[in-house]
């Protein structure tokens, strides 16, 4: 399966969140399309169903196909801490990420597309594998042939955001993966625990 290019709005409405950041569209109808989306009854959904469906929505937010999914699964099921926690932590630490939570891109696919074009750098060195990821003190850089592009620096100069885990020096515009970060830290809402409760079966 490719990744979804369709309506975001649509899938917003499906997961009931904006997964996608801010819509006009969500928020004016928050529901179904159709004269009777509002009111339409939804048969009751099963354990599974609820597990499956918080993977679907974790998998949309952030861009991540089944067979990498399951990758980053495995490696955090590895790790020494609570699985949940570490998968979302991998996820985090993967370079699209970082560029779209740098402020470099607007959003996710459009840092996917900035790093398959080689216009990103890791210690000074071009990577142009989006699901690259990340350790701790890599820097990560807009390349010096890519600076004066109208989409990061459009993306840039309406930055706003910034976490506890990432540095940001606008002068040179690069940033810092300083750590991994706390799962209190991440915004998306995403219970990952039904993930694990799903990959557990």
């Amino acid at each position: 399966m490719a990744r979804y290019t369709g309506p975001k709005t649509k899938i917003a409405r499906k997961f009931h969140d904006p997964i996608y950041g801010p819509d006009k569209n969500y928020e004016r109808k928050p529901y179904a399309p159709g004269m009777h989306g509002q009111n339409k009854r939804r048969n009751k959904v099963s354990e599974y169903g609820t597990q499956l469906q918080e993977k679907q929505k974790a998998k949309y937010t952030y861009g991540i196909l089944e067979r990498q999914f399951r990758k980053l699964y495995s490696e955090a099921s590895r790790r020494g801490g609570i699985t949940g926690e570490e998968l979302m932590k991998l996820i985090e630490a993967r370079l699209d990420n970082v560029v779209y939570r740098l402020g470099i891109a607007r959003s996710r696919a459009q840092a996917r597309q900035l790093v398959s074009h080689r216009h990103i750098a890791v210690n000074g060195n071009v990577v142009n594998v989006p699901s690259y990821s990340l350790k701790e003190g890599d820097v990560i850089s807009v390349r010096e042939r890519s600076k004066s592009l109208e989409v990061i620096t459009d993306s840039l100069a309406s930055r706003t955001n910034s976490y506890a885990w990432l540095e940001w020096d606008a002068s040179s515009m690069s940033g810092k993966f300083v750590n991994y970060p706390q799962r209190a830290d991440i915004p998306e809402n995403i219970n990952e625990q039904l993930i694990v409760d799903l990959y557990s079966k």
